[in-house]
């Protein structure tokens, strides 16, 4: 497959848009070209590529990404590594060789990171408010976005301001791990556009909503 993975790879990768920083598992990682790829492009903190067949691995981790990619034989479906190990679980040109692929694919689902709901969310959309106006009775019913951009001096000024203690979101983020919280803020940090000196802008949008008693 390696004519064909070279050609998928940089799309694939490109189609994930995972953030930098992100740890990564490369199931079925065959020769390492997955790997080798999202090293070159991807900015990644780590990556683990597992593979079955121990010439493959052997010949991925004598290539272009040894230095910055282990490699080890496992089986897909049972993965050698702790729940939530990684943020990001990909398989390229290889799940469908697996065999018993349902049991593969929990054992990858296993290993990816949680990403809970932020309360709130879904209410806030815009179909969601207007259909909450009108099962309330109200007409005239208006709807419209509002987009808000601010500077912050650096990612720190940022960061504090996005979790104060009353958030929903803080309160997630608290129950993390340490570990999980630092690849958090590095993930966060890495999607963030940096300014001059550090700074940064960072655009928003609100939802908003208006409407009429009836006559």
């Amino acid at each position: 497959m390696g004519r064909w993975s070279r050609a998928v790879a940089p799309v694939f990768l490109d189609w994930l848009g995972a953030a930098r920083r992100a740890s990564w598992l490369d199931v079925g990682c065959g020769t390492g070209i997955l790997a080798e790829t999202l090293v070159e492009l991807c900015a990644p903190a780590s990556v683990h590529g597992v593979d079955p067949a121990a010439a493959q691995v052997s010949a991925a981790a004598r290539g272009p990404a040894r230095n910055r990619a282990q490699f080890q034989v496992a089986d897909a479906r049972k993965l050698p590594f702790a729940d939530a190990s990684f943020d990001v679980v990909a398989s390229a040109l290889v799940i469908n060789f697996i065999a018993e692929r349902p049991r593969a694919l929990a054992e990858m689902r296993r290993l990816g990171a949680d990403v809970p709901g932020i309360p709130g969310t879904e209410a806030s959309r815009l179909e969601a408010l207007r259909a909450l106006f009108l099962e309330a009775g109200l007409e005239q019913i208006e709807t419209r976005t509002v987009d808000v951009c601010l500077a912050y001096a650096d990612f720190t000024d940022f960061w504090e301001s996005q979790t104060p203690d009353y958030q929903p979101t803080t309160k997630i983020i608290a129950q993390m791990k340490p570990s999980e919280r630092t690849r958090l803020m590095h993930a966060v940090q890495a999607a963030l556009p940096a300014g001059p000196n550090g700074s940064i802008e960072y655009c928003a949008r609100a939802n908003a909503i208006k409407a009429r008693v009836p006559r």
